[in-house]
């Protein structure tokens, strides 16, 4: 990462100039009075008001409780002294958003601490004047355990930043798992064939899981892959193609923005790289070889042609193959298979995309009480440290038990055991828990530590659930260099605004029309071309000068 120690000595430095100049806006509103503790160090009786989509919150609720009033809003209140409210609640995405601005502009009421998950969202709060500059917050506040997590991904404060002055801090900023291969592995026993490590061997394993019956059910009903296709070629977490196009374009796979020789940011649908895996996919789409309604089908749904038995590769997160365990329930001759992502051809790994954050938090601009919000947060941490309040997770008899004196999470063998319970960590202030190192933890079992932590258990406890999805964090663990966040995550530019949705309608139509034979492969650099005139090369100078900006 960049310069891991700038963002606390660039918040220092703003921490001063703002007490020597005074915060700008609302300056001459009298502030309401930060809540105190009280003798027993707990908060007295404060609330913090938020925002959540409903997606958010899925799980069961005990019978009377619901998003304001459950177990996880009762422990915060009893040991912090601290009740979370959520005031303003969207349904997915697009509605949540459409919330959050009739609350910027006074239709709704804005929250104390709020999500954003749309940088230029991010933008017009600030620009609003809504949303509270909190450097001297974050220098006088923050935990340091936390400021340490926050300057390892500095690049998270980029769309929160404007003019010196920080607006928000990313969600639980961890860089999240990486994808893997998961193979039908009793079709390649069956076979004699061994796992693909290049786009040669790839193809040999999927015409054969096409052509030569693995299932041996003497008929022509499998094929090698499914990938999902129905938005841009690089999904980011589960049936993914984008090992395919960084087989032969490296970091320049479809969909992210990363630097090229010269250190300048280049979009990497556009990659000459990128036009040899079209014209292959196409010549693998008309033998048959991959999932012939990818185009139209959305990642989740073309997962599910591997549960089903007829696909034989996919690439996902570790955690997806808890979710195609429905093929072994059904079929309990099959084995799942888990493996590294193909290289490239020189040998060189192929990358993919990843994230280091689901959104940012944001403050309204007349929140007073950012201490208390910073001592609830560091709380919310512990679960990530197995320290304090969390040694092995949140409530004890929902996302852990403790049996004959040892912590368990199989909910199915709790004392007693239970279904579909309450989950804790998706009624937190927060979109989801906090993790220090979300893959580290399953690697380090697998290697033979000995579990201490309460992630650690955990992955013991998947290791007895189902071992494959444990090695498949270690596999991608080991392979961490292979993720790459997209070097541009600000608010669109101003071309952008105007022609990036046309731009991309032009690519996966392109894409597409390619891969299904519609098209020659030569439409690839027509579609180049026409990138760069209406609006690309605009779009790239833009972007490049906002690359320059953020790393001064």
């Amino acid at each position: 990462m960049r310069n891991k120690k700038a963002f606390v000595s660039v918040l220092m430095c703003t921490a001063l100039l703002l007490a020597a100049c005074g915060s700008g806006k609302g300056d001459d509103k009298e502030a309401a009075k930060p809540a105190e503790k009280d003798s027993s160090g707990k908060w007295s009786d404060i609330t913090i008001t938020t925002a959540k989509q409903l997606d958010e919150n899925a799980g069961k609720y005990d019978k009377g409780d619901d998003i304001n009033n459950n177990p996880m809003i009762s422990l915060g209140e009893e040991k912090k002294g601290i009740k979370i409210d959520t005031i303003l609640l969207g349904g997915d995405a697009d509605n949540y958003t459409t919330k959050l601005r009739l609350a910027l502009t006074g239709s709704e009421e804005l929250p104390d601490v709020f999500p954003v998950y749309d940088t230029q969202m991010a933008a017009d709060m600030i620009e609003s004047g809504r949303a509270k500059a909190i450097d001297e917050d974050i220098e006088k506040y923050m935990p340091e355990r936390l400021k340490e997590i926050y300057d390892q991904y500095p690049e998270t404060f980029y769309p929160v930043t404007q003019d010196g002055k920080t607006y928000g801090i990313a969600n639980t900023p961890a860089l999240d798992d990486g994808e893997v291969l998961i193979i039908r592995q009793d079709w390649l026993d069956k076979l004699e064939l061994k796992a693909p490590t290049n786009m040669a061997e790839f193809e040999t394993v999927i015409k054969a899981f096409t052509e030569d019956d693995p299932d041996g059910n003497g008929k022509k009903d499998t094929y090698g892959f499914t990938y999902g296709g129905s938005d841009i070629y690089n999904t980011g977490w589960v049936a993914d193609p984008v090992m395919l196009f960084s087989a032969n374009s490296g970091k320049m796979f479809p969909g992210t923005w990363q630097e090229d020789e010269n250190g300048e940011l280049q979009y990497g649908s556009i990659d000459e790289g990128n036009k040899k895996t079209l014209e292959k996919m196409a010549e693998w789409h008309k033998s048959g070889y991959l999932f012939k309604e990818a185009a139209a089908t959305g990642a989740w749904d073309a997962m599910t042609e591997f549960t089903e038995g007829k696909a034989g590769i996919f690439m996902a997160r570790p955690w997806a193959i808890d979710s195609v365990n429905d093929l072994i329930v059904n079929n309990p001759d099959a084995k799942i298979g888990v493996y590294p992502t193909i290289n490239q051809e020189n040998g060189d790994p192929t990358f993919q995309g990843a994230s280091t954050n689901d959104g940012w938090l944001m403050f309204n601009s007349d929140f007073n009480n950012m201490e208390a919000f910073f001592d609830y947060y560091d709380w919310l941490y512990d679960i990530a440290f197995s320290t304090g309040d969390f040694n092995y997770g949140y409530l004890e008899g929902y996302d852990y038990d403790i049996v004959d004196g040892e912590p368990v999470f199989d909910s199915t063998k709790f004392d007693p055991p239970v279904e579909d319970q309450f989950a804790p960590d998706k009624a937190l202030l927060t979109k989801n828990r906090p993790f220090v190192e979300r893959m580290q933890p399953y690697h380090d079992i697998v290697n033979g530590k000995d579990p201490e932590t309460g992630d650690e258990l955990k992955a013991v406890s998947k290791l007895e659930q189902n071992k494959p999805v444990v090695d498949g964090y270690a596999i991608a663990y080991e392979n961490i260099d292979q993720m790459l966040p997209p070097l541009f995550n600000g608010a669109p530019t101003e071309t952008m605004t105007k022609s990036w949705e046309q731009l991309q309608t032009m690519e996966k139509e392109t894409y597409t029309n390619i891969i299904y034979g519609k098209q020659d492969i030569s439409a690839f650099d027509d579609y180049v071309a026409k990138w760069k005139s209406q609006g690309g090369d605009q779009i790239t100078e833009e972007v490049n000068e906002w690359y320059k900006e953020v790393n001064k």
